[in-house]
């Protein structure tokens, strides 16, 4: 009986805990779909259409508001980040895990700690070197800047992943008669591409959140990614468009978090492998 109840007790709290997790995301989905009248109205049960749905306020986001055009402008930042991330941080986090001994496998952390330094004290000095570029007021400055964030994280995690996989396959490679490069590319990179896919995932959902960037680069509308449009088109005043602004939230947050839950293993890997070496 004590273990069919603790069993019971595992399992409710799993179900309450799960309830808890998808709530605020089920209620974006049913307030896109409300009423206005019935939105507002303090009696109404926020999880029922007592008025019947509507598909008002999405037909709105998308032909009422530049929600596409951000949409498209996170697209191609988000393509172009994860691209230049994917670049820098494979190499750099194998020359660290392989080439440079125990030193370059320590470095690791510092080059973690250069991603917890916090935006708002780096986002003055990147303004004016963007403007001194001539990208301001444009999605390239992002394309440029949002890299500085994503490769640190993204080379720390690769780490571990590198790390997982034995020095003897590259050993076996070289006297194969395989060079540095073929090793890494035949042997070693093969059994890194599901944490090269998790820092994908990252490195493009930080370039959809990044916020004070997104503002302080660019003022034009045309421009704006997501995070900077959808709050400035759908926040005008003090009059809030919250159907609006849920179902911006949810096209975003439902396909990322999907993602994530793919790659989840992937990414605890990485982070347990990156402590411990």
């Amino acid at each position: 009986m004590r273990r069919q109840a603790r069993k019971t007790g595992f399992y409710t709290a799993v179900v309450l805990l799960v309830l808890f997790s998808i709530l605020p995301i089920a209620y974006a989905v049913l307030t896109i779909f409300k009423k206005e009248s019935e939105l507002f109205d303090p009696g109404s049960n926020p999880f029922l259409y007592e008025q019947g749905a509507t598909l008002k306020h999405l037909v709105f986001l998308f032909t009422g508001t530049p929600f596409p055009t951000f949409l498209w402008n996170s697209l191609v930042i988000g393509v172009f980040v994860v691209a230049i991330t994917v670049v820098l941080a494979v190499p750099a986090a194998y020359a660290l895990a392989r080439l440079t001994g125990r030193w370059g496998e320590s470095s690791g952390m510092a080059i973690f700690l250069v991603y917890l330094i916090p935006p708002t004290l780096l986002f003055i000095p990147l303004f004016r070197i963007v403007v001194w570029l001539g990208l301001a007021n444009s999605i390239w400055s992002l394309v440029v800047v949002l890299p500085t964030i994503t490769v640190p994280f993204c080379t720390w995690l690769l780490l571990g992943f590198f790390r997982s996989v034995p020095r003897e396959l590259d050993e076996a490679a070289l006297l194969d008669g395989c060079s540095r490069f073929a090793a890494f590319r035949k042997v070693v990179l093969p059994q890194a591409l599901p944490g090269i896919g998790a820092c994908m995932v990252f490195a493009f959902s930080l370039s959809l959140s990044n916020y004070i960037y997104s503002v302080t680069f660019i003022s034009e509308s045309a421009s704006r990614n997501l995070s900077a449009g959808v709050p400035t088109e759908l926040i005008r005043g003090d009059v809030y468009f919250w159907p609006s602004l849920m179902a911006a939230t949810a096209i975003v947050a439902i396909p990322l978090g999907l993602a994530y839950g793919l790659l989840f293993d992937y990414l605890v890997r990485g982070f347990q492998s990156a402590e411990t070496g």
